[in-house]
This record gives C-alpha cells, sequence and structure tokens, in this order.
C-alpha cells in the first residue's frame, strides 16, 4: 500500500466518523455557506496576477514538521499582502498536520480572496462541509478517483457555487478530468518516488485542453521556473513548502513575488 492508498483509507474513516458528528443539515446553516466564493480561474486569469497559489502546511508525509511555530492567520495575511492570487490551507490533519479551525480563520482574516480547501476529496459530503467552512475552491486528485467518482464530486461543487481544481501526475490520468473542472493542476511530485521534476508540468501541458486554466505544483522554488511555467502555457503555481519551511513564510513569500 502506497501513502496516498493509506491516507484514503485513513480518510474513509474519518469522513464516516465525521458525519455522525455534523449533519449535511447542519452545515448547510453555517453562515459561510450562503456567501458567494471568490472565483480562483478568474483570479488567475487577471492581467497582472502574480498566479501564486501560497500554501499554509505544517507537515507532510515526505518532509515530517515543517513550520508548527507558524500562525495561520498571521502567514496567510501576509500572503495575501505580499500579492498571492490564491490561499491553499491543508484540512487534513493525520498526515499533514492540517485541520478546519485554520480554514476558517484564514477566511476571516482573507475575506476578498479565493481560498483552496487541501485535502483528499472523496465524499460530496466534504464539499458540503468545504462550502460551509468557507472555502472557495476544492481539490480533486485523479490519482484517487475514478471517473465516476470525480464526476460526481466536481458536480456537486459547482452547483454550490465552488472552483474545480484537478490534479493529474501523468497522462492517463487525464482521463478523470470532465467538464465541471475549472483547473487542472499538475503534481510535479512522483507519487511513488517522491522526485520532483518540473518537465512533468511542461510534458503534460501539451496534453491538458486549452479551456482548461492550467497550474503547477511541488518543487517549485524560483522565478526561473515560474518564467519557464509561464512560456508554457501555465497561469498558477501552487508554492507551500518553500515559504513555509523559512522563518517568516510572509516574507518569503513577497521576496519571491518581487522577483517574478
Amino acid at each position: 500500500m502506497n501513502i496516498l492508498e493509506k491516507i484514503i483509507e485513513t480518510k474513509k474513516g474519518e469522513v464516516a466518523n465525521q458525519k455522525k458528528v455534523v449533519s449535511i443539515a447542519q452545515l448547510e446553516k453555517y453562515p459561510a455557506y450562503s456567501r458567494k466564493c471568490n472565483s480562483l480561474k478568474a483570479n488567475l486569469l487577471k492581467t497582472g496576477a502574480s498566479g501564486v497559489i501560497a500554501e499554509f502546511k505544517q507537515k507532510s508525509p515526505s518532509k515530517g514538521e515543517i513550520n508548527f511555530a507558524a500562525k495561520v492567520e498571521d502567514v496567510t495575511k501576509a500572503y495575501v499582502e505580499a500579492g498571492a492570487s490564491c490561499l491553499s490551507v491543508l484540512t487534513d490533519y493525520e498526515y499533514f498536520g492540517g485541520n478546519l479551525a485554520n480554514l476558517v480563520k484564514a477566511r476571516e482574516t482573507n475575506p476578498e480572496i479565493p481560498i483552496l480547501r487541501k485535502d483528499f476529496m472523496i465524499d460530496t459530503y466534504q464539499i458540503v462541509e468545504a462550502k460551509a467552512y468557507g472555502a472557495d475552491v476544492i481539490l480533486l486528485i485523479a490519482a484517487c478517483l475514478d471517473k465516476e467518482q470525480a464526476l460526481k464530486l466536481a458536480k456537486k461543487a459547482k452547483e454550490l457555487g465552488l472552483d474545480v481544481l484537478m490534479e493529474i501526475h501523468n497522462a492517463e490520468e487525464l482521463e478523470v478530468v470532465n467538464d465541471y473542472v475549472d483547473i487542472v493542476g499538475v503534481n510535479n511530485r512522483n507519487l511513488k518516488t517522491f522526485e520532483v521534476s518540473v518537465e512533468t508540468s511542461v510534458e503534460l501541458s501539451k496534453l491538458i485542453p486549452e479551456k482548461f486554466v492550467k497550474i503547477s505544483e511541488s518543487g517549485l522554488s524560483g522565478a526561473k521556473e515560474i518564467h519557464y511555467l509561464r512560456e508554457n502555457g501555465f497561469k498558477g503555481f501552487l508554492i507551500g513548502e518553500t515559504f513555509m519551511k523559512t522563518d517568516n513564510p510572509g516574507e518569503a513569500c513577497k521576496q519571491f513575488i518581487s522577483e517574478l
């Protein structure tokens, strides 16, 4: 069992438990559920947008602890001030040290910017939950889903006004992308070896239909890479560890964007 399969098994249990604690009917009464979402797709297509999707991530299965001292309110506010186009907030606790409380705090601190709920979505319950806790965008990982599941989840997200980011790792996973998807993200990290190569994005960009906005994820650490990816049609760049591993993630983000 690889790490992704392990995470999905854990997630199934978590979702089943959460459904017992808070029902969909209760989630639909949360204040954030009725708010109009901020569009990540629209933000990425704006003239002069940095395209940086700045992530709040405190640990990962591959790196272990990254930054437990950082406070989500401080970091996300600084990301927005630095010129990020979107925030990404991890809500998986077991493997990434995230939680839904961080999503709420990020939303309250930054009402105008799109926020991606970064988690492993396997059930429509989680889509409703994302909306109720203030997310604007949800992540669907093609490697975790079959075509039917992906269609069901993406359709539900669009019904709720959320943008849909579909993450792929290889050409085969493009088959899972459907018409409810707004953005296709290429993860440069090989899930089997954990090796990272920006060339993964460049190669797959040629196969992604033009109607989808393209973003690149993982292993992005400098302006040179961003310019190279922009030349290959990418509008967004998901960056987490590059910022979070520093003592001041917001300042690191500001420096990064100023170099663009």
